[in-house]
């Protein structure tokens, strides 16, 4: 080419890779040529390039390399710098410029000192590996709604799935409805047609997308408008593990850092506040535990003697808690059937904190709380930890069964904590693994059908049940019957398993101690114990007055059930074999040992209460029934378990600090501010001396001339 002039290949929509030398290379897209002399202006250069690739002159930079320098961009921002690109250049046969939009531009500033100018020094190494994050939370994110049907928890769920949607998918939206009931969303921009709305299901209470209009016609270009998808709560539970770990955290790197990581534009401000509402949350957080949960334990002892209340912190301001009161381990121990579900779950008040829970089942096959502990994360340190503490809490040494989900290695740390017990692993654990392995391309009414028969397989008694099961799920998948046997059928099947579940195989602990949190306002760790503590001072109390009006010698549910066997019972045939042992006719001939409360059908074992044939041997002996039955069914039993009360605790909240540190350091529950102006508080009326009206006519108070009655 001529002196002042060069051929620029223009390359748009590919990429930079960063090679091992360090040098970038860039790679896909398209690209065009054009002619760029000397006299051009940068204004005509991107008119010129907006026309060519069809897009927005304003939406995107110039950049180019500089001749033997594969390692740093130069960005064109005016006439000036587009003539020194043609100079630079002018020996080359052709020169290669970068079409690049300005939101993917992320960039840092440095000085080049041969040159003497400022240079954009190209960070793409960083910036690979920051979209690459950016596009997988915005898959993920992009998930969250998935269209007509799909079920969230609540309201606010939805909202918060909502939110990260609109963010993933670059657009702004409104609501038009928002309430406990239902939500309806549209796209902010005028003649967009997108439009979600979610309510209630009138049959099962489940919050639903009912319907939805994915259709956008507005572009989705998050601009300014941008920052206001991130409230200073979203902010601060964003930010929040990284401020943990990095105090110093400033608000312009919080900024930057939301601007590349999720795409959105925010002020110092914003930034601002969502670091002081996080710093505040944490701060308060470890405050509490430092200096009431150790008030709180003692408390615990004074009040509920014979209770444990243990408290372990540690250098890093991490603690864990644990509790059992005396009532619940004397109930668990005395009234309810050696069987206890271990299960981990975060509160929807407060997801700060990890909760491990221990808890059995009454007689009336209710949820037993027996001990609780408060944690940071789930992890077999702190389950190992909770094991030992519930050990030490017991006082009465028997073979417990246990019942956990397969993870974290519960398994192996209840062998090395309670060496005699059995392990199981939950109904619920076990199915939400077994749908994963499932091929993606079955039918909902397969896959229910593969679910049964799982159910089947698990509540199957005898082992010839068991294999029937595992066929069925055969037929239609041989890796997925395979699978099924891999897990440990003697951890979960009544057929094999040892020890006893007594026909109960998962805890409701999930749903019953988020039903008791209230989600309205975030509690803090001591409050969110102490509405446990009331929780279960009121379940005991209830279900001990309600146990004193029962008359019969078994409890409700299990005299029912029994009842409706015997109806069944009446029609089989008995035939005495020798003693104890009966021979029974139904189907297919049982044989049942009344000596031994055994039944070849093996229900009578595995539940706990007579099955249908050994009902029929017994009412043909003229035998009590109620004998044959398990203790842990009768109501002198049940009685016995809510027999003693979790005593309340005073002043909950206002520990008695002895020094005026800890009085300094102890912070207030959280409140919100009300809805609303703030009312004014009405100034105080000033007292007014008024003078006294004066009557020139008659020289009397309280009246004038005009109004003077005297009579002169």
């Amino acid at each position: 080419m001529g002196r002042g002039k060069i051929l620029a290949i223009c390359q748009s929509g590919g990429g930079f890779v960063t090679n091992n030398d360090g040098t970038l290379s860039y790679s896909g897209g398209d690209a065009h040529a054009i002619d760029v002399d000397s006299e051009m202006s940068l204004y005509d250069l991107k008119s010129e390039i907006s026309s060519m690739f069809n897009i927005n002159a304003e939406l995107f930079s110039i950049k180019y390399f500089l001749p033997r320098n594969k390692r740093t961009l130069i960005t064109i921002s005016n006439d000036k710098d587009l003539r020194r690109m043609v100079n630079f250049n002018a020996n080359s046969d052709t020169t290669d410029i970068y079409i690049l939009k300005k939101a993917e531009n992320r960039i840092i500033r440095s000085v080049v000192a041969d040159s003497g100018m400022l240079t954009d020094a190209n960070t793409t190494s960083l910036d690979t590996l920051d979209e690459a994050k950016r596009r997988r939370l915005c898959t993920d994110w992009n998930s969250m709604i998935t269209g007509v049907g799909q079920v969230l928890s609540s309201p606010k769920a939805f909202r918060d799935a909502l939110h990260k949607y609109a963010i993933a998918n670059s657009f702004m939206y409104r609501f038009i409805k928002n309430d406990r009931s239902r939500v309806t969303a549209e796209c902010t921009i005028e003649g967009c047609p997108w439009r979600i709305h979610a309510s209630r299901s009138s049959a099962k209470q489940e919050f639903m997308i009912k319907k939805i209009n994915d259709t956008h016609t507005c572009g989705k270009e998050l601009s300014k408008e941008s920052r206001r998808l991130a409230s200073q709560r979203w902010v601060a539970s964003i930010i929040k593990d990284k401020l943990r770990e990095t105090p110093n955290y400033k608000p312009m790197d919080i900024a930057n850092d939301l601007q590349r990581e999720y795409g959105l534009s925010l002020n110092y401000s914003q930034a601002w506040r969502g670091k002081f509402i996080a710093k505040k949350e944490l701060h308060n957080s470890h405050e509490e535990a430092c200096n009431q949960l150790p008030w709180f334990c003692e408390r615990i002892i004074e009040t509920n003697p014979g209770s444990v209340a243990t408290l372990q912190t540690s250098d890093d301001s991490r603690f864990r808690f644990f509790v059992a009161f005396h009532a619940s381990l004397y109930g668990f121990e005395h009234g309810c059937r050696p069987l206890l579900f271990l299960d981990d779950l975060s509160l929807k008040a407060n997801k700060q904190w990890k909760f491990l829970v221990a808890t059995a089942v009454d007689g009336e096959n209710d949820i037993y709380p027996v001990a609780f502990s408060v944690v940071d994360s789930e992890t077999r340190e702190n389950w190992h930890w909770f094991l030992v503490q519930l050990k030490s809490a017991f006082t009465l040494s028997r073979v417990i069964t246990f019942v956990s989900s397969c993870q974290y290695g519960l398994e192996e740390e209840l062998s090395k904590v309670f060496e005699d017990s059995f392990h199981c692993y939950s109904e619920q654990c076990l199915i939400e693994n077994f749908m994963t392995e499932m091929e993606n391309t079955w039918t909902q009414e397969v896959k229910d059908k593969m679910v049964d028969h799982l159910r089947r397989a698990i509540y199957a008694c005898k082992v010839d049940e068991f294999n029937e099961s595992i066929e069925n799920i055969r037929i239609q998948s041989k890796e997925l019957a395979e699978w099924v046997l891999a897990m440990k059928p003697e951890s979960w099947s009544d057929a094999f398993i040892k020890g006893s579940r007594h026909g109960h195989y998962s805890s409701g602990a999930t749903e019953k101690f988020n039903s008791w949190v209230s989600t309205r306002y975030e509690p803090s760790v001591l409050q969110i114990i102490d509405i446990l503590r009331c929780k279960l001072m009121e379940l005991m109390f209830s279900r001990r007055e309600s146990s004193n009006t029962w008359t019969e010698a078994l409890v409700p549910s299990a005299n029912q059930k029994v009842q409706e066997e015997m109806i069944k019972a009446r029609s089989l045939g008995v035939i005495c074999s020798a003693g104890s042992v009966f021979e029974v006719s139904d189907e297919s001939t049982k044989i049942v040992n009344t000596e031994t409360r055994e039944c070849t059908c093996r229900r009578w074992q595995v539940t706990g209460l007579p099955c249908v044939h050994a009902l029929a041997v017994l009412e043909q002996t003229n035998q009590c029934i109620y004998d044959y039955c398990s203790k842990y069914f009768s109501t002198g039993c049940y009685r016995l378990a809510y027999s003693l009360s979790i005593n309340p605790i005073p002043d909950v909240g206002r520990p008695v600090c002895t020094n005026l540190f800890h009085a300094a350091s102890t912070w207030p529950p959280r409140t919100r501010r009300l809805a609303g102006r703030p009312k004014e508080k009405p100034v105080e009326p000033r007292i007014v001396i008024k003078r006294a009206v004066h009557c020139s006519k008659c020289q009397g108070l309280g009246h004038n001339k005009q109004t003077c009655k005297a009579q002169i």
